[in-house]
């Protein structure tokens, strides 16, 4: 097979599924995969014959093996584009908030996207230019109080992305993470806390989408930029925290958080 071929965690809401959308009309074959059964069986209403469904727990690397065998049955062994965006979110005081639940953002936020990195390789190394995009975040740039293990994760995805890009240049793959702050999902709507107070959600996922898609067509250009910033707020955030001094960026995200 020709076609492209795009496999995205966390496809049945929100990011994922505006991603799958997207990718869909560039022309892609999108594998769309999330533990929400429901969400998936409405999308493949949608999109037909371009999109392949399935059922997939990223902490769990057995299924990680299932889809991806799956999924580059499907599509010929392609793998293009590898997106890992399915992420859960706790905010709140941090030791308000279940470490049960903690050690599960952990889980899926990290462990799943090593488990995507790692299980995907060998396909991604078979198809020619092929991507990884990992959903970070704004709050990568300064740890964030009241999204404090939220924002650890994330951290981790930068380190990890930075980390990859470098080692897997040899094996003809670009590594990029993308850099939202808050997005209008499912995953934002019981959150209050000073910081989304301050700066409020003003991203779109069809915003987030179309610079998924801007990172897996396009690469890091001539001036490299494994990190990209989505939308103005965040770009005006990371470029700031490039310049400014520590005792600076810490103070503003002081402010930003009372």
């Amino acid at each position: 097979m020709t076609r492209r071929a795009v496999l995205i965690t966390g496809a049945a809401a929100g990011i994922g599924r505006a991603a799958a959308l997207r990718f869909a009309r560039e022309g892609f074959l999108v594998g769309a995969y999330d533990v929400d059964d429901r969400g998936l069986a409405t999308l493949a209403t949608e999109l037909g014959d371009s999109v392949v469904t399935g059922h997939l727990d990223v902490r769990d690397e057995e299924e990680w093996t299932e889809a991806l065998t799956a999924f580059t049955a499907a599509s010929g062994g392609r793998l293009d584009v590898l997106v890992n965006n399915a992420g859960i979110l706790c905010s709140g005081r941090f030791t308000e908030i279940p470490l049960a639940a903690q050690r599960r953002e952990v889980e899926v936020n990290v462990t799943g996207v090593l488990n995507g990195c790692y299980l995907a390789h060998p396909y991604l190394r078979a198809t020619e230019g092929a991507h990884v995009i990992n959903l970070a975040s704004a709050s990568a740039i300064y740890g964030q109080p009241e999204l404090a293990t939220y924002s650890a994760t994330k951290f981790a995805v930068r380190g990890l992305t930075e980390a990859l890009d470098l080692e897997w240049r040899a094996d003809g793959i670009t590594v990029t993470a993308l850099w939202p702050l808050f997005v209008d999902t499912a995953m934002t709507t019981d959150v209050d806390i000073a910081s989304t107070r301050s700066l409020g959600i003003r991203l779109r996922p069809e915003d987030v989408a179309e610079e998924i898609l801007r990172a897996a067509t396009g690469g890091h250009g001539l001036l490299g930029g494994v990190h990209r910033a989505v939308g103005r707020q965040a770009q005006a955030m990371f470029a700031a925290s490039g310049i400014a001094p520590s005792w600076l960026v810490r103070a503003v995200n002081r402010r930003l958080a009372t």
